[in-house]
């Protein structure tokens, strides 16, 4: 048999140009969270933790009863050394989220995938409710995202602005595909970055969407901003790599964009680390 070279292709495989001009190749994001056990801090002793006990053995339960709805489970009556000791246990996950609408509120993810905490403030900026919620996304952020959002985009104009040239008809088809959107229906995706879009198409398009009140970081493989739009079940996403640097830009039409979103086989493994954790810790 004989041996079969295949072509090599990236960076650094294909031979110079006779000007001298090298392809060049956008980065990519290089780095991956992972999960890792938390620290606990060594003065916190267990004795002294019987309101974080009760607390994690309920979370232990909402995560084996998934995908049954759970209550909130409340964290502000917690005295400071509870309070502490489920801070570091559960630490920052991949997503966070601010929502601004009505109440200022502030969504975190856990690094148990699944596990969110929800914490709402006041006028200056102090904490007044603190809860955990298991679940996919939390419920607040999917009823809160789109409150007072437009049921569809206004696409009547008389003159459209100078350089707007492919925006237009996307709005169509976004009003076309919000109309037939069902809640828990097939996400549609417009992606931005392989569309001719002019500096002048993308400010448009995001005067005639509006600003929504949620905004969502997912740092799982680099960085994803997610904005609500001020029109219904659409989502502005955008994919920057390392150096902060856009290499995707889409618009979604969803109940909430799958990257923020925690799946069932990430709360199975959160509910099979939180048992490691209360093994070696509680």
């Amino acid at each position: 048999m004989n041996s079969i070279s295949l072509p090599i292709f990236g960076q650094g495989s294909q031979p110079a140009e006779q000007d001298g001009v090298e392809l060049e190749y956008l980065q990519m994001p290089q780095e991956m969270t992972t999960y890792a056990m938390p620290q606990i801090s060594t003065d916190l002793k267990s004795h002294d933790l019987a309101q974080a006990k009760i607390i994690l053995l309920k979370l232990q339960q909402y995560l084996a009863a998934f995908p049954s709805v759970s209550v909130a489970i409340e964290l502000t009556r917690l005295d400071a050394n509870n309070r502490r000791f489920i801070d570091e246990l559960l630490g920052e996950g991949e997503v966070s989220v601010i929502c601004s609408g009505g109440q200022n509120i502030r969504i975190q993810e856990s690094v148990l995938a699944g596990v969110w905490r929800l914490q709402t403030l006041n006028d200056r900026s102090q904490i007044v409710n603190d809860a955990l919620e298991v679940g996919i996304i939390p419920q607040q952020l999917s009823q809160s995202a789109f409150n007072g959002a437009a049921a569809q985009i206004d696409t009547y104009w008389t003159v459209v602005p100078k350089n707007v040239m492919n925006s237009p008809p996307l709005l169509t088809e976004l009003n076309a595909k919000i109309a037939e959107y069902r809640p828990g229906g097939e996400a549609h995706t417009i992606n931005l970055s392989l569309l001719p879009q002019t500096e002048q198409d993308l400010a448009f398009l995001a005067q005639r969407l509006g600003r929504g009140s949620v905004t969502i970081l997912s740092r799982g493989y680099g960085n994803c901003r997610i904005t609500a739009t001020g029109t219904q079940y659409v989502w502005w996403v955008q994919y920057f790599n390392s150096e902060d640097t856009l290499i995707l830009n889409t618009l979604e039409v969803s109940d909430v964009p799958s990257v923020a979103c925690a799946s069932p086989e990430d709360i199975a493994d959160s509910r099979e680390r939180l048992q490691e954790i209360l093994k070696v810790y509680l």
